[in-house]
């Protein structure tokens, strides 16, 4: 970009035009009232003004945007101006329907006003304190830790019963047993009391 389209070339242009616009009007201020360095003031501004000219001169004219190419009927003050994209201008151009311009303002509405609704969840979910989160999940930590160590006891207290329903069926066949050789020494000893009794 050149140097004379910078905006700080600009700002300095205008500030120097200014200044030495002002010098200008002061100096001539002085000189028609006759005052002290009127004329000094005078030459200083019309010199910066001079200067100015020239280099307006020097420099290239800004360029020029053709507005009424985009929009045409721009340079008649009673023409209807829209964007060549809208369509043709002029008796065809389409009017504006109220009840479709009202339907669309409506629906409009209604999504500003579910993004509204958004933004208001948002900010509330914005606005919740997760400071004490850590302490519960810690909690939890401890409290699955609990239960999976009341698991294992009951794990443990599981075999400990199924070991002792194993002893006690065991115990069940051995007192079976002991009751057949009980009955068997019972039935010998009726037997044998029997016998004696014949006997004598």
């Amino acid at each position: 970009m050149a140097f004379y389209k910078s905006p700080w070339f600009k700002y300095l242009k205008n500030f120097i035009i200014g200044v030495g616009a002002a010098v200008v009007m002061v100096g001539a201020l002085f000189k028609i009232q006759s005052w002290e360095g009127g004329s000094e003031m005078l030459t200083a501004g019309l010199l910066t003004e001079a200067f100015l000219f020239l280099m307006l001169g020097v420099l290239p004219p800004d360029k020029d945007y053709y507005w009424e190419k985009l929009y045409p009927g721009l340079e008649n003050y009673d023409s209807k101006i829209q964007p060549l994209t809208a369509g043709p201008v002029g008796a065809s151009a389409p009017s504006l329907n109220g009840e479709v311009v009202e339907q669309q303002l409506g629906g409009m509405l209604s999504e500003l006003q579910t993004m509204s609704a958004s933004l208001v969840s948002l900010k509330s979910l914005q606005e919740v304190d997760f400071s004490s989160t850590g302490d519960q999940l810690k909690s939890m930590s401890n409290f699955y830790t609990r239960m999976n160590e009341a698991m294992a006891t009951m794990n443990d207290s599981l075999e400990d019963t199924k070991r002792y329903q194993e002893q006690i069926s065991a115990l069940n066949r051995n007192l079976g047993s002991l009751n057949s050789v009980y009955g068997n020494v019972l039935s010998a000893m009726a037997s044998s009391a029997s016998t004696g009794k014949k006997v004598g």
